[in-house]
């Protein structure tokens, strides 16, 4: 029974957590008027007020976590209007950035140790070394935010070019190195998931397996835990992973990922997490400090904070909408 947080959340004082509860935990029609108003209300938010801080504009587009990439995946993620050509300049800066020409060059490095004399995607033992959480997360941030263009479908090119023979991606540049990595995986299946058409989604299909072939967090040769962080709830990920994100990707993708039964440890391990008085909490974050300072490692906006006993509304969201899309919850 779940209506007591639902309950909870409805009345925070966040509109982007009431339009978030209403749509994908209660599963309301997102272009009836009232979820267009409190969609505008998300708009005039303080929080995106913050994001779209114009200091960020003149920084990098990847400086974490304040660039153009991550403000838009955090606009994309607290159900901003979507097609707002105000956001158009800098979803361009985005995508121009993740389809430069550094991304269609390639080459064959002799070993590690020469991997970055030069600029280009380093082919290793006959798979591309690249982070696709970088083109998988500007794929998610500008299909959710109604700014693709004719240039987008590049970016689905580009993923299913580098796509390793086991579904997933990798940016090891480690020549053994031959299977994906959960954290480079993940993001590209939730950015094919909105994206949406049915090229895209068969390849979100296939690297889901990298996620359920090990249980979403265990070790497939030995069942163990693979890193103790994926076993933890943080938000926001960035590009990094845990259980949750990886729940939060299969439960976009659809009934027949969430509901695989490889799946149903991690879903337990997510119930296992709930809190007496109910709801989430974040156990641990990415981020170091909340300012409008440009430096490593801070963010423009608070996402709650950390604490193994207190409620995260954030994680809490996410929760409810995996155990929503696994069949597991109940609201009434």
């Amino acid at each position: 029974m779940a209506s007591q947080i639902v309950d909870r959340l409805l009345q925070s004082d966040e509109p982007s957590v009431r339009w978030r509860v209403r749509a994908e935990v209660l599963g309301e029609a997102v272009d009836s008027p009232a979820m267009r108003r409190l969609r505008e209300e998300v708009r005039r938010s303080a929080r995106v007020s913050a994001l779209l801080n114009e200091r960020g504009r003149a920084i990098s587009v990847y400086a974490k976590w304040q660039g153009a990439h991550w403000v838009l995946a955090a606009l994309a993620d607290l159900g901003y209007p979507p097609g707002d050509d105000g956001l158009r300049e800098m979803a361009e800066r985005v995508q121009d950035t993740w389809l430069s020409d550094d991304f269609y060059e390639e080459f064959e490095p002799a070993s590690k140790a020469t991997v970055y004399s030069r600029r280009g995607v380093p082919v290793m033992q006959g798979r591309h070394r690249r982070c696709a959480s970088q083109q998988g997360n500007a794929l998610r941030s500008l299909a959710r935010l109604g700014l693709t263009d004719d240039q987008t479908p590049k970016l689905v090119e580009r993923l299913q070019h580098w796509q390793w023979p086991d579904g997933g991606w990798n940016c090891d540049k480690n020549p053994a190195a031959d299977t994906s990595a959960l954290a480079e995986t993940v993001l590209p299946i939730r950015g094919l998931a909105a994206y949406g058409s049915e090229e895209a989604k068969a390849t979100a299909h296939q690297a889901a397996e990298v996620l359920l072939t090990r249980r979403l967090l265990y070790r497939r040769t030995d069942g163990q835990l693979i890193n103790k962080e994926f076993a933890k709830l943080h938000y926001p990920l960035y590009w990094h992973y845990d259980v949750l994100g990886g729940l939060r990707a299969l439960s976009e993708l659809g009934e027949a990922a969430i509901r695989d039964d490889r799946a149903n440890d991690a879903l337990d391990l997510l119930e296992s997490k709930r809190l007496e008085d109910d709801g989430w909490p974040a156990e641990a974050r990415y981020y170091k400090k909340t300012t409008d300072e440009i430096a490593l490692g801070n963010d423009f906006v608070h996402w709650g904070g950390t604490s193994t006993r207190r409620l995260n509304e954030w994680t809490t969201l996410d929760s409810l909408y995996v155990l929503r899309a696994s069949g597991r919850l109940s609201t009434a």
